[in-house]
């Protein structure tokens, strides 16, 4: 592994880490569940392999098209450039207005597997942001950086998600007084913020 390879995994993992740690459907879900601790490790595992899979498919569809013109790439890398300046503007905006992210603990939630990992497929795969992030966006940055680039940038992604979905599954009840305070989200969505901002500089730059 050299440092650039090193640097890409840690730039996927960022990129990965600031798309996915918004508040939303997804994250309150997972946070309530391993709050109330039922089904978490298939929920978890499920929404790591949908990244692995989304992500995947993303850079393959998105690297073919890329592969056969080669202009592509060049509008790739000012389309990400500006979707990381948007997402940014979008987590600063958020960071200088509170918001709570409300879990009502008086449900009890899905009683069955089947049914906890039904609202799990729902709220990953019936999501149009889901698509966006991962496949067009994900897929898209990852391209800029060519071959084998792209897929230490995977690898990244892959990490990033990995950590969060553990981290949120797990120590749910450790984050939970932590992220029931508007404050807390606010100080994440302003790291999201300059690490997206800062990405863009890099993207653009080339």
């Amino acid at each position: 592994m050299t440092f650039d390879s090193l640097l890409l995994i840690l730039m996927g993992a960022g990129t990965g880490l600031s798309l996915i740690v918004a508040i939303g459907a997804q994250n309150a879900f997972i946070l309530k569940q391993g709050i109330i601790g039922r089904f978490i490790t298939p929920i978890v595992i499920f929404c790591i392999l949908s990244d692995i899979l989304l992500i995947g498919l993303g850079i393959t569809l998105v690297g073919t098209i890329a592969d056969s013109a080669s202009w592509a790439l060049e509008l790739l890398r000012w389309g990400g450039g500006a979707f990381l300046i948007w997402y940014g503007l979008l987590a600063l905006r958020r960071a200088l207005r509170p918001t709570s992210l409300k879990i009502n603990l008086d449900d009890e939630g899905p009683r069955s597997l089947g049914k906890a990992m039904a609202i799990t497929f729902a709220i990953t795969y019936l999501n149009p942001h889901t698509y966006i992030d991962t496949m067009v966006f994900l897929g898209s940055l990852a391209n800029t950086h060519g071959n084998p680039g792209r897929w230490w940038f995977y690898l990244g992604c892959i990490l990033g998600s990995t950590i969060w979905f553990t981290a949120l599954g797990y120590g749910s009840r450790l984050l939970r007084p932590i992220f029931a305070r508007p404050a807390a989200w606010r100080v994440l969505d302003g790291i999201i913020a300059m690490i997206m901002l800062t990405l863009a500089v890099q993207v653009l730059l080339g």
